[in-house]
């Protein structure tokens, strides 16, 4: 999504008894310079390393091996991705690789069990070696990625690091409460194609939310969007329902849904257009006057489902 400048954006919040504040915020924060809180190296397990376990370690990318396993005639191997980046030249004797499979060393690959790479993370999973890449693919101990939409960031981690890291670094507005109440202002409206608010995070019953809401083209038409977003895997969030109310001059739009897993990315949720939708005429009729300034107040609520032991409903539980 292509970014583009706003001149000024303005907030207020209310959560839970406490009085509306004046939020002035720029479009986007400009993080510092972050490091990932987890390691592209493979992590440290506990386990003590074996020869069969060092064997199936690549010398260029040191990751598992996976089949093809190649090797050269000197019998040294490595995985299939690196052999094109060592332009079919064996890393450890330079002879050419040719395309001789290591069938011995794959096989005893088959023959493994090894626990998740997360493993220092919570999973307590072990899987057959075969298996273990797809798992860890989808493995809910697995880290998540920073959610904000302003820029491309590639920080990852859990969500308490992640939480500090909108925080600290993206200087994201963080609430408590369950209630919110922002009021979007932009000048000009009319010349903005493409441009992101500021996130703004909500904690409430133990858990943390991402209110995202931005304006793009919507085929050819401009449109305004609000969303929700939850900290948490997808299981989770489905505990969890908010709504989203716009309007003025006795028109009124509510959207009521279930937040999206931040495992889901910011685009993926904006392009399935999971959240209030407002166009542009209908978003300059909310703001009034002479239609030359945006002016949504967008108000929402965040409730836990509770499920009815009698009769087996979902109940919402709102905080006070």
């Amino acid at each position: 999504m292509e970014t583009v400048e706003i001149d000024s954006v303005e907030c207020v919040s209310s959560s839970d008894g406490i009085e509306d504040e004046e939020i002035h915020s720029s479009v986007f924060s400009h993080p510092h310079n972050s490091h990932n809180q987890y390691s592209s190296k493979p992590y440290n397990l506990g386990i003590g390393p074996t020869s069969v376990h060092e064997l199936l370690e690549c010398p260029v990318c040191t990751n598992s091996m996976y089949p093809p396993i190649h090797q050269c005639p000197n019998g040294h191997t490595l995985c299939s991705t690196c052999k094109t980046r060592v332009h079919n030249r064996c890393p450890t004797c330079r002879q050419e690789l040719g395309d001789i499979r290591c069938l011995a060393l794959e096989k005893v690959a088959e023959s493994l069990d090894l626990p998740c790479k997360f493993y220092s993370l919570g999973c307590p999973e072990i899987f057959p070696y075969y298996s273990k890449l797809k798992h860890e693919a989808v493995c809910n101990f697995r880290p998540y990625t920073c959610p904000y939409a302003g820029s491309e960031c590639a920080v990852t981690g859990d969500i308490p690091y992640l939480v500090s890291h909108l925080r600290d670094d993206h200087k994201v507005d963080m609430h408590t409460g369950c209630t919110f109440n922002h009021r979007y202002v932009k000048s000009n409206p009319r010349e903005v194609e493409n441009a992101t608010w500021m996130l703004t995070v909500f904690h409430c019953f133990g858990q943390y939310f991402c209110l995202h809401f931005e304006a793009f083209q919507l085929g050819m038409a401009p449109v305004y969007m609000a969303f929700l977003r939850f900290m948490g895997d997808d299981i989770e969030a489905r505990n969890y329902s908010y709504s989203l109310e716009v309007g003025a001059n006795g028109r009124k739009l509510i959207w009521e849904s279930t937040p999206r897993s931040i495992r889901d990315s910011h685009r993926k949720v904006r392009d399935s257009h999971d959240g209030l939708i407002i166009q542009r005429n209908m978003a300059l009729f909310f703001s009034g006057g002479d239609k030359k300034e945006l002016k949504l107040r967008v108000t929402g609520r965040i409730w836990k489902e509770q499920q009815n032991p009698d009769g087996g409903v979902c109940i919402p539980n709102l905080c006070s």
